[in-house]
């Protein structure tokens, strides 16, 4: 089983930020203005590492709770179902995205995080057997929409801020606060994980790369942008760990010596140790939307180790 315990150090260099393109496949030219998925999540969690010395002792404390909650088998159980508050700046009318591209995002997390993906069972996936039904859900609480004169937000934060021009997050001690603004800089969206400050809590996703309809932009209009970056919310970490043949903490899935990017082809093999088949189909990559459908067994077990009594994200899962 792949182990770590996170110390300052060891944080920084787990977060660290590798974007070289080594996988992709001959993909179809495409609108969008970003030719490659660009999360931020990780850069994010470093910023904030150095901003509070704290951090990385709480995040060693959510890591040693994460890996006895999955040891003794104390894991939630029944439907755990997260409100979602969204929260749309805009300024340009296109920014200012409709109800039905929101609610579009909801349907792709509760078929993703629930199986119930039309590419759950495409074929000749080697990792079938560790397909997960991760059993959370969704639901579209509240929308805010606030006109802003800002091209685009960058990921220091801003939108989260009333100050700052964007909208203060709703109970984010019992609400997935989900904003959906321009990034910029080639980023879909960011995340913040689990033992950060309450008052920056969330997700952000660019307006281009939510959902399935009206803005949503070819290759990342499938949704899949924010189901990988709610799996960064639950505490996981990208597959190739952030670091060469680096390691993401969970004990199923495979080493990548790096992030896929487009679609690679069925019997891509790592350049790690022992050259496995890479897992490039899993949320948690780097690939175009088509070519992401799963999350593993291990990546559950991690999620709803959150939501255990003593959890970091417990009041989520309280009725």
């Amino acid at each position: 089983m792949k182990k770590l315990i996170l110390s300052a150090a060891v944080c920084a260099m787990l977060f660290s930020c590798n974007t070289e393109d080594s996988n992709s496949d001959a993909s179809p030219v495409n609108s969008s203005d970003v030719a490659h998925r660009g999360c931020a999540s990780h850069e994010i969690h470093e910023r904030q590492l150095l901003e509070n010395p704290k951090l990385a002792m709480q995040m060693n404390e959510i890591e040693s709770f994460t890996e006895k909650a999955m040891a003794e088998g104390r894991l939630v159980n029944g439907k755990i179902v997260i409100p979602v508050v969204v929260n749309v700046l805009y300024k340009t009318s296109a920014e200012n995205i409709s109800l039905s591209q929101i609610q579009s995002q909801i349907d792709v997390l509760n078929k993703d995080f629930n199986a119930l993906n039309s590419d759950y069972n495409t074929p000749n996936n080697p990792y079938s057997s560790v397909r997960a039904n991760v059993g959370i859900s969704f639901e579209l609480d509240a929308v805010y929409r606030k006109s802003t004169n800002k091209s685009s937000w960058g990921t220091n934060d801003a939108m989260k801020k009333t100050s700052q021009g964007g909208l203060n997050p709703t109970s984010p001690t019992t609400k997935l606060n989900l904003w959906v603004c321009t990034i910029g800089g080639g980023i879909l969206g960011y995340a913040q994980f689990p033992g950060g400050s309450s008052s920056t809590d969330g997700v952000v996703i660019d307006s281009k790369y939510l959902g399935t309809n009206g803005r949503a932009t070819y290759p990342f209009n499938l949704g899949r942008t924010a189901t990988h970056e709610v799996g960064h919310w639950m505490n996981l970490r990208h597959i190739w760990g952030d670091a060469t043949c680096g390691n993401d903490l969970v004990s199923d899935t495979p080493s990548h010596n790096t992030a896929n990017y487009g679609v690679p082809a069925v019997g891509h093999k790592s350049t790690c140790s022992g050259q496995p088949l890479e897992m490039f189909m899993n949320y948690m990559d780097y690939t175009d939307d088509r070519g992401m459908y799963m999350f593993s067994n291990g990546q559950k077990s991690r999620m709803l180790a959150l939501f255990a009594s003593g959890g970091a994200r417990n009041s989520f899962a309280q009725p």
